[in-house]
């Protein structure tokens, strides 16, 4: 069952030593998300599921241990997922970026609270799929956590990755209220075309989140909302 999430965006500018003279710009969002943990932390699970976006290499399970670098990113700092003995290293299949932004910020959270797995999404799961994964995420154990990775649109200005489109801000709008609210209906009934039009890469982890969240009647809170270089970043908490 789930007993908590966390909601966090997953651009690699997360990790300070990749945004460099940059990186103070979204010291809000690590705050935001370091905050965000800290309820999964308290929410004492048996097993935390860090869920993200990925492509095709990237999707399906990842367990505890599975290691990235972001070398490919220009900058020489591994991470691994939750606990694993020895030094990072590269591996055979390498966590998707956005699973090793969460195992980066697991790691400056010091989690020891629970075992940790990931799980990469494909961008066009349909939701139906979405939330039947998610349900079957809260089946694992009889306290289950996520960590939920993911970006809103990313068409909010005119230099934004996809230019601007006047639908954006709506849909983050309704995105956020969503997570805010913790409401899993609101996020099931995201628009998974508008989200692709968008390029709002979080579309389907959310419904998974959704998926697994069915019953369980947590709170949430938003913790963070805005849309820096022109995506839309949100952090949320429920309990």
């Amino acid at each position: 069952m789930l007993v908590a999430a966390a909601v966090c965006p997953c651009p690699p500018l997360l990790v300070p030593e990749i945004a460099a003279g940059a990186a103070p710009e979204l010291d809000a969002v690590r705050e935001a998300c370091a905050d965000a943990l800290d309820v999964l932390a308290t929410a004492r699970p048996d097993l935390l599921i860090v869920v993200g976006p990925a492509a095709h290499a990237g999707r399906g399970p990842h367990s505890e241990g599975a290691t990235a670098t972001f070398r490919g990113f220009g900058v020489d700092l591994g991470v691994r997922l939750g606990r694993g003995p020895g030094p990072v290293a590269a591996a055979d299949r390498s966590l998707p970026p956005s699973l090793a932004v969460g195992a980066w910020l697991l790691a400056q959270a010091r989690w020891k609270a629970a075992p940790v797995e990931g799980l990469g999404v494909g961008e066009p799961l349909e939701t139906e799929r979405c939330v039947a994964t998610g349900r079957d995420l809260a089946a694992r154990a009889d306290r289950v956590a996520l960590l939920v990775m993911g970006d809103g649109s990313a068409c909010r200005t005119l230099k934004a990755p996809g230019y601007l489109d006047e639908r954006a801000e709506a849909f983050d709008a309704a995105a956020a209220r969503a997570l805010g609210a913790a409401d899993p209906a609101a996020l099931i009934a995201l628009d998974e075309s508008l989200a692709h039009e968008l390029m709002a890469a979080g579309r389907a982890p959310w419904q998974v989140l959704a998926g697994a969240a069915e019953g369980a009647d947590l709170s949430g809170r938003l913790l963070y909302e805005d849309a820096p270089y022109g995506v839309g970043y949100m952090v949320a908490a429920w309990s």
